[in-house]
């Protein structure tokens, strides 16, 4: 090793060899800068990145070599062979594009650190053939120990470079990457040119038509800057390329599931399915809602949503097959075509794969979570011939299979869209029901048991349609909440009741429900206390009822909103009550007055035992925390002596009065007429 040092030292000038290791360092950061983007690129785009480098890598080489040999203090006549010379050029960037090409998993089974000995092999095969170039008076000895240890410096700091590039990843990595690189060359290169002994000989002459140390001057730079151009040209198209196609990709692609938009299929799906017809065949849309994600959305928290929602949009990429795509369109809402359809039973094959991938569990910390999916599929040319249309086809059928009970995969049929047409019209004319005076409050009774005796009223909308009829709320209710309609009406119906109530002769308390959109309001308390003034109705005889479902959707602002009337002095009931998803912590944390149980419970009370263990456990519960229960839909005798024998402190239902307009039942609340029959002997309904 004194060979080379002395080498370095005293047979080459220190302002080359600077110039020489400035321009390695300035080559190896373009070449891990340029191979670090082409492997986060697809193999595809991947490899004139690739190409790239290899000429950043192999200029670095090979204007290292020759700037360090313009340095080099020859005592004799020489010229460079240009046949040579460019050969050399030409090893350099063939081997070491390779070697990143194998370092980049380019050829499956061969471990990257292969890629760093090819690239090793271009730093000795470049610098060898330079060497043969070296034309001189005289003749070149070479140390064979030597040129072994400057092998093993190519070959093993290449491996190491290719390790750390495709295998490593830490702050300071790639500056690591450069260093070993840059070693790789420069140790090589000094090693081999300590290894070379020149002996001069007169009898030798240096042949014509060589390059002179000037002229390869000349090249070298001419070489470093059409490469450096290149490069620079090159990553600035590439660049400007890229954020193009990324700017497209996340117009057309959902940033949380990076599954195609409801923008992409606008673009493409009618392509998609015109190529179906081309080929003969039908084409599929399914219209997919999972089950249960609010829900998991509401007790988990949005972060477990997203997580779901990835998970599963993993799992619907993995099962698509040929001609199959999904895309998210919506909350917890995706699309999914298949085209070339042959026969019905290749759509339901489709089908049954979502809802079973949909079905799966997906543990996530300690819990596990399911959904379930409900698909509607329209069907391409036989439903809608545009695409627009073949998705709204597909979402109609998708809603009926929501709101079936078996059922989840509903196939569109024409007379759902004469069932949306008809809900179109109906919340059309319900905007108008409320200045045409159509609307109208009947009032239920509910019954103190222990008293033997009527303790308040429930207000219950009703619509007298001018040419319908009557509408059943079961029909109008829901369209209501879809249109926002429900706030104004649900104010309606808060003002007409304290109205209506205030007069009566008896101060019986009234009932009225509060819905869900009611509950966001920020104004909601400043409404009830605005109608009490307004009215003179007494806050005590006031009764608002909230149903689980309300509070679930926002717990804190629902908590908020109902602390501000209980302060108003109006009492709070849930209504519905086990219905939900988390009633007991519910009933510890809001100061409910009254607890409903939900009709579904009472009407199997009496013969299913899981009914009646939650009427009996429910009225227990309330007792202990101080809260009256109120069981809904109490129809039949024996439903009455199970909930006096367990305690039930007030009943409503048919069995003691259906609701009747304030007509009906003036002449009783005016003359403030509070006993009935027994409880054993119903009312007339």
């Amino acid at each position: 090793m004194f060979k080379v040092i002395s080498c370095l030292a005293y047979e080459h000038d220190y302002s080359f060899v600077v110039v020489a290791a400035i321009v390695c360092v300035m080559s190896s950061v373009m070449t891990v800068s340029l191979f670090d983007r082409a492997r986060k690129l697809s193999a595809q785009a991947r490899i004139s990145w690739i190409i790239l480098s290899g000429m950043a890598g192999g200029v670095a080489i090979w204007t290292t070599h020759f700037v360090a040999m313009l340095g080099f203090r020859i005592p004799m006549d020489h010229a460079f062979n240009p046949v040579l010379t460019i050969a050399s050029l030409v090893i350099a960037i063939a081997f070491t594009a390779g070697g990143l090409h194998l370092a980049t998993d380019g050829v499956k089974r061969v471990p990257s650190e292969i890629g760093g000995v090819v690239i090793g092999l271009g730093v000795a095969g470049m610098h060898f053939t330079g060497m043969a170039g070296l034309e001189v008076a005289g003749r070149i000895e070479w140390d064979p120990k030597l040129i072994a240890v400057s092998l093993w410096f190519a070959l093993g700091l290449g491996a190491v470079t290719a390790h750390i590039l495709a295998r490593r990843s830490f702050r300071f990595s790639r500056l690591l990457a450069m260093a070993t690189l840059v070693a790789a060359i420069c140790t090589m290169h000094f090693t081999a040119m300590g290894a070379a002994t020149l002996i001069p000989d007169p009898s030798v002459h240096v042949p014509s038509r060589m390059l002179s140390s000037e002229f390869l001057a000349v090249l070298v730079l001419a070489t470093m800057a059409i490469i450096a151009g290149l490069a620079l040209y090159v990553m600035d198209t590439r660049s400007q390329r890229e954020l193009i196609d990324s700017f497209r990709h996340a117009a057309l692609h959902d940033a949380l599931t990076g599954l195609p938009n409801r923008a992409f299929l606008s673009a493409n799906l009618p392509a998609m399915l015109e190529r179906s017809r081309m080929a003969g065949m039908d084409a599929a849309v399914l219209m997919i809602d999972l089950d249960r994600f609010k829900e998991i959305n509401d007790v988990h928290g949005h972060h477990t949503g997203d997580l779901l929602l990835q998970k599963l949009a993993e799992r619907f990429s993995l099962l698509l097959g040929a001609g199959e795509m999904i895309a998210r369109v919506g909350g917890d809402e995706f699309v999914a075509v298949k085209l070339h359809v042959r026969d019905k039973k290749e759509v339901d094959d489709f089908a049954g794969r979502l809802v079973a991938c949909a079905l799966e569990p997906l543990q996530q910390k300690g819990s596990i979570l399911s959904v379930g999916a409900s698909v509607g599929v329209g069907l391409y040319p036989r439903d809608c011939e545009d695409a627009e249309e073949l998705i709204g086809a597909a979402d109609l059928a998708m809603y009926r299979a929501k709101r079936s009970v078996g059922d989840k995969i509903c196939y569109y049929e024409a007379s759902m869209d004469e069932g949306r047409r008809e809900r179109s019209a109906l919340a059309i004319e319900l905007r108008h029901a409320i200045m045409r005076n159509e609307l109208e409050l009947y009032y239920q009774p509910q019954f103190d048991v222990p008293a033997g005796r009527i303790s308040g009223y429930e207000a219950l909308l009703r619509w007298h349609h001018r040419e319908r009829g009557t509408i059943s709320p079961a029909e109008f209710i829901p369209i209501a909440e879809e249109t926002g309609l429900i706030i104004p009406i649900g104010e309606w119906v808060l003002k007409t009741a304290c109205a209506e109530v205030a007069g009566w002769g008896k101060p019986y308390k009234v009932a009225v429900n509060i819905a869900s959109a009611q509950l966001t309001q920020a104004d909601l308390p400043k409404i009830v206390h605005e109608t009490l003034l307004a009215t003179g109705l007494p806050a005590s005889r006031l009764e608002l009822e909230i149903t689980e479902a309300c509070i679930i959707e926002d717990r804190e602002r629902a908590l908020h909103v109902v602390r501000q009337l209980k302060a108003l002095g109006v009492t709070i009931a849930m209504d519905d009550y086990g219905t939900g998803y988390s009633s007991l912590s519910t009933l510890q944390i809001f100061p409910f007055d009254k607890v409903k149980i939900d009709r579904s419970f009472v009407e199997g009370m009496t013969t299913d035992t899981a009914s009646a263990a939650i009427v009996r456990a429910t009225i227990l519960l309330a007792s202990d925390l101080r809260i009256a229960v109120l069981a809904e839909g109490v129809e039949r005798q024996e439903q009455v002596d199970f909930l006096q024998a367990e305690g039930c402190t007030e009943i409503q239902g048919f069995f003691f009065g259906r609701p009747q307009p304030l007509p009906e039942i003036a002449e009783q609340v005016g003359r403030g007429e509070s006993s009935v029959p027994p409880l054993t002997t119903p009312r007339a309904a």
